[in-house]
């Protein structure tokens, strides 16, 4: 049985972040992680997945009438019963405000890249290129070795986001030698708190760091993105110091938090766990996190 073909939830053209330069990034959909402060909530089911923006709705009722399962009716505003719509998307198709969008297509690589190419200068005059995002896109070596071959070919800039989540020898295969840059999560040291959070335990992701930094540690960049309240205590992050260091990290980069996810959460009818906070990471806390990695080079992105 072949590899699933992968959903793309975004394409985010003229990004800033992500590696260096002006880039485009590719956001997977499909995560074999369950973190409870993902800025991407909407990336997580590998499945397609109906979003609703009230703000843009006009009460037209085209929706209801389009819905094969009646899983929407108009009352005081647009209700959705999740728990029979099958993500067909017929609604989404409809809506004239676009308050309903079903979130994830499928692009051929062909297609995939006549659009990231269409960047190039960008990328030429910046040091630029493109990332693979997610979710998580390891989770599609097949697709993302075809399209990355091609960009590699054409001498572009090519990184790659992930949670270390995935299997050494295909990664190394089919992947490595195709990205200039791996940008690899590491957010909890501890096993079992781990494994309470995300749904899994992070022996891989140290394995796979460790891998990756004997062989191609001038592409390796360990990113810890800064959770109040999950991530950014200081006994966490004194110990992921401290295991970089044992490692030899030479960069990594810290990922302030970031509560704007919660719209997207929303959009889709999930609520965001009640111990997340709602509010940017204040500049002092964020000052305190990077003063216990100061021994290192820490790269923003």
């Amino acid at each position: 049985m072949g590899e699933l073909q992968p959903l793309i939830l975004d394409l985010k053209r003229h990004a800033l972040e992500d590696g260096p330069g002006i880039r485009t990034t590719v956001f997977f959909k499909g995560c074999n992680l369950h973190c409870p402060w993902c800025h991407n909530p909407d990336a997580i089911d590998p499945r397609p997945e109906l979003a609703f923006y009230p703000k843009d709705c006009i009460d037209c009722g085209d929706c209801v009438e389009a819905c094969p399962l009646s899983a929407l009716r108009l009352e005081t505003s647009l209700c959705i019963d999740r728990e029979v719509c099958n993500r067909c998307g017929d609604c989404a198709r409809v809506c004239p405000s676009e308050a309903l969008r079903l979130r994830g297509r499928h692009y051929d690589v062909e297609e995939l890249l006549e659009i990231l190419l269409r960047d190039r200068t960008f990328y030429a005059v910046s040091g630029g290129g493109i990332t693979l995002s997610g979710g998580e896109p390891t989770l599609f070596p097949d697709y993302c070795a075809a399209v990355l071959k091609r960009l590699k070919e054409l001498e572009l800039h090519t990184a790659l986001q992930t949670n270390g989540m995935f299997v050494w020898p295909d990664f190394r295969e089919k992947l490595l030698p195709l990205v200039d840059l791996v940008i690899l999560d590491v957010k909890i040291a501890d096993s079992e708190t781990h494994r309470e959070y995300t749904g899994r335990d992070n022996g891989p992701i140290w394995a796979n760091l460790e891998a990756l930094l004997k062989e191609k540690p001038e592409a390796v960049l360990p990113r810890i993105p800064l959770i109040p309240g999950f991530t950014a205590s200081r006994e966490n992050l004194e110990t992921l110091s401290q295991r970089f260091q044992e490692l030899g990290v030479r960069k990594c980069a810290l990922l302030p938090y970031n509560p704007t996810w919660f719209q997207k959460a929303a959009a889709l009818g999930k609520n965001p766990d009640a111990h997340l906070s709602s509010d940017f990471m204040a500049p002092e806390d964020l000052a305190a996190c990077r003063n216990i990695f100061s021994w290192v080079e820490l790269i923003e992105v």
